[in-house]
């Protein structure tokens, strides 16, 4: 039995109190399949994610088998599905696959058992004969009974449906209701249906009514038209405004116990046509909850799946193909001359003052052409490798929060989220930077230490993915996290001091936050012989740090970021 007690939502709006929810109360039985409808921003969502726990009530409690929801603990991820309106699914894998994933994720089935059920649940949403299909081909009603598939691998026992069937045509949304009117005759399943569409009334075994936050009516659909003194059902709409909203919920409240007794006589004899007893109110003890996968399997399985949208995302592998091998053949173009100039680098001696004076001069024009071109190589590759780094992270959440949103909800955990973007980053991170490395290296070979080097390279890139990912989680959309990654990649530059000295002032407050500098200045300060080392503080007006105190700041940094990321995916960015 679900059962919810004088629920009230407030929320505060331009320094005012408005109600989206008012003193709403009712009652379902197991094995029911009842519709939330009404007027546009009448509270129909807003109370089916109450029921879901997404949204958070100001007053009154949900009630589940008796257990109230709010003190003794909400419902497990496994009793519960909810279908929300926007798609949960990756449009690059196929329905089997999305399927399984979820399979995966919230029961930690394997073998014969994953295989046995979801070859179950495709045949009991009619998937079975395109389970190979990909989800980008779907139509809009496979969609919505590919998301009611991944809700049901956990058997759960509440099934909530927030407007599956809108923008469907007539008979894809009449098969769509067919659907949930059967998934609710099984396993003593609640199933609770958000809808505008009073079309299919007959297959609901109640409606609830919102109509300005209140509940104005609950009951069997064949008295709705006596009840709002219409002809027709589908009239009930126009009859709504006639009425203030607390008026219709005062007449419901005194009809309540009438309109009770007779869902209750229906439910029997429901039951009864169907040859079985009606479904206890308690669900029975064999029916076990689904516990999400454990830890590492969650993790493992987000792994993998990330692995597969990459290779399948044509355009995002060939841009980081296109990255890998067009910015190192960019540094290398600027290379040759700076290696030319370094074989000339050497004291000149001369007997001959004049000589001398005009050979202190060239061998200074050299120092500085040397160490502008050392300098700006390094300082090319870190931008470059920042601008990976970017590209790497900037969507990695955002651009998936919805379905991200989902998984938690059925019990995925943030930090095997987080950890399976972590290990599939830090190869992206790797490759990238040591290709960046090597290709670089053998046009021109760095005088000093080259492991110093791809160290620092590799710290440039892992800092601002770390950075670019801890935004991304924290953003709504992919657009905004794209922005501010690219306003971060961009200030970079101008920022570092590599190219024109900051005032101190200035320096003092921006250059713990700028990664190319850290990296830049390691490199330069522990990675090249001493010769170079003077040809470069020749030209460059920003003194370098220590090389451990570089260390030190960029691992803070991809810290921080990761940090970042776990609090902004353990966030809640529902609509």
């Amino acid at each position: 039995m679900l059962e919810a007690r004088n629920i009230c939502l407030e929320v505060e709006s331009g320094g005012e109190s408005v109600h989206l929810l008012n003193q709403v109360s009712f009652c379902v039985p197991p094995g029911h399949f009842a519709a939330i409808v009404g007027p546009s921003g009448c509270g129909k969502t807003t109370l089916l994610k109450a029921i879901a726990g997404i949204k958070d009530t100001t007053d009154g409690s949900f009630y589940w088998c008796g257990r109230d929801l709010a003190e003794d603990g909400d419902f497990e991820p496994g009793e519960i599905g909810y279908v929300p309106q926007f798609s949960i699914a990756y449009d690059a894998l196929t329905v089997d696959e999305c399927v399984e994933n979820a399979a995966r994720l919230r029961t930690g089935c394997s073998g014969e058992e994953l295989d046995s059920l979801i070859d179950g649940v495709l045949c009991e949403t009619g998937l079975d004969g395109i389970s190979d299909r990909p989800v980008s081909l779907l139509s809009g009603g496979q969609k919505r009974r590919l998301a009611l598939a991944m809700e049901l691998v956990s058997h759960p026992h509440v099934l909530l449906c927030d407007e599956v069937t809108s923008g469907l045509d007539p008979r894809s949304e009449q098969e769509i209701v067919e659907l949930l009117h059967s998934l609710s005759r099984r396993e003593g399943r609640i199933v609770i249906s958000v809808t505008h569409d009073l079309s299919q009334a007959a297959l609901y075994d109640s409606i609830m009514v919102m109509n300005g936050g209140y509940l104005a009516y609950h009951g069997p659909a064949a008295v709705m038209p006596h009840y709002f003194s219409a002809e027709r059902i589908e009239d009930i709409y126009g009859r709504l405004p006639m009425r203030e909203p607390e008026k219709w919920h005062a007449s419901w409240l005194s009809h309540r116990e009438d309109y009770y007794e007779r869902l209750e006589q229906e439910h029997v004899e429901k039951y009864r046509s169907l040859g079985v007893p009606p479904p206890p109110v308690t669900p029975q003890e064999d029916a076990a909850v689904a516990a999400p996968a454990p830890f590492l399997s969650q993790v493992l399985t987000m792994l993998r799946r990330r692995f597969t949208l990459l290779y399948r995302d044509r355009a995002q592998l060939l841009l980081q193909v296109t990255m890998m091998l067009v910015f190192p053949i960019l540094v290398a173009l600027f290379s040759g001359k700076g290696q030319e100039q370094l074989l000339t680098l050497a004291d000149s001696v001369s007997s001959d003052i004049m000589a001398e004076v005009q050979a202190q001069q060239e061998q200074a024009e050299v120092r500085a052409r040397v160490g502008s071109a050392v300098s700006g190589i390094i300082m090319f590759q870190v931008i470059l490798l920042g601008l990976m780094g970017a590209n790497n992270a900037a969507r990695e959440v955002a651009g998936n929060r919805l379905i991200l949103e989902k998984e938690k909800f059925a019990g995925a955990s943030p930090g095997a989220y987080v950890l399976s973007r972590i290990v599939y980053l830090s190869l992206l991170v790797l490759v990238q930077s040591v290709w960046m490395f090597a290709f670089v290296q053998y046009c021109w070979p760095l005088r000093g230490d080259a492991m110093n080097h791809l160290l620092f390279l590799v710290l440039a890139n892992a800092a601002m993915t770390a950075v670019c990912l801890g935004i991304s989680a924290n953003c709504r959309t992919p657009e905004q996290a794209s922005l501010l990654s690219i306003y971060l990649v961009g200030f970079q530059l101008p920022l570092s001091g590599a190219v024109l000295a900051l005032p101190e002032t200035v320096e003092r407050f921006t250059q713990p936050f700028i990664s190319a500098y850290w990296a830049w200045s390691g490199s330069v300060q522990g990675g090249l012989d001493s010769e170079v080392l003077k040809a470069v503080n020749s030209i460059v007006q920003t003194s370098f740090s220590p090389v451990h105190l570089c260390l030190s700041v960029l691992g803070i940094h991809v810290v921080a970021g990761l940090l970042l990321a776990y609090i902004g995916v353990r966030r809640t960015f529902w609509d």
